[in-house]
Formats: C-alpha cells, structure tokens, sequence
C-alpha cells in the first residue's frame, strides 16, 4: 500500500502562485506514476497533471503552460507549481499514485483564487 499527505493549498489573489506537495510513504517501488486531480464544487473530478516513472509529463490543457509537475527521483516529494492562478482554478486537489495493483488518494487540499 501506499499512503499519500500532501501540503501547501490556500487563498491566493488571481494571477499569484502556489507550490503543493505531496508525500508518498510505503510501498513506493511500486508506484507508476504520480499526479494531482482536482473537483470543483458541482464539477467532476478532473485530471491535472501526472508524472510517470520514466519522467514523462502531461497537463490537462487548461493549465498547460502555468503548472509545472516535478519529482526527485524517490517520489518524494512530488510537486505541482502552480503560476498565473485563476478563480476558475479553484478546487479541492488530490494527489494520487498508480502503483502495479491499484491507484491510491490523498485527503485533498483546497485552493482558492480570488478574483
């Protein structure tokens, strides 16, 4: 198994920045690939970005070019720096992980963009 917590959600004005992380802990020789989604209120969960073992990327078109997913080589942490932020950025966002037998969750941290 693999547990995951991740950190550094909050309020920021449109346009600022936000780094989140997220820490994996167990069972991590097993891991795929990691990334982040995110839910709106009355929205379903959507694809961010995620990392893969051999270091391949991909972003979700909506933040291509502001959000930038990175990693160190033992898969912690995982980062996701989040730059030019909107209000319709707003969510709660998840850290998961694709491990060989199943795929794994954070608790979710909110971020806020005011306009």
């Amino acid at each position: 198994q693999v547990q995951l917590v991740e950190s550094g959600g909050g309020l920021v004005q449109a346009g600022g920045s936000l780094r989140l992380s997220c820490a994996a802990s167990g069972s991590i020789f097993s891991i795929n690939s990691m990334g982040w989604h995110r839910q709106a209120p009355g929205k379903q969960r959507e694809l961010v970005a995620v990392i893969t073992r051999g270091g391949v990327t991909n972003y979700a078109d909506s933040v291509k070019g502001r959000f930038t997913i990175s990693r160190d080589n033992a898969w912690n942490p995982v980062y996701l720096q989040m730059n030019s932020l909107k209000p319709e950025d707003t969510a709660v966002y998840y850290c998961y992980t694709d491990t060989r037998t199943a795929v794994y969750w954070g608790q979710g941290t909110q971020v806020t963009v005011s306009s």
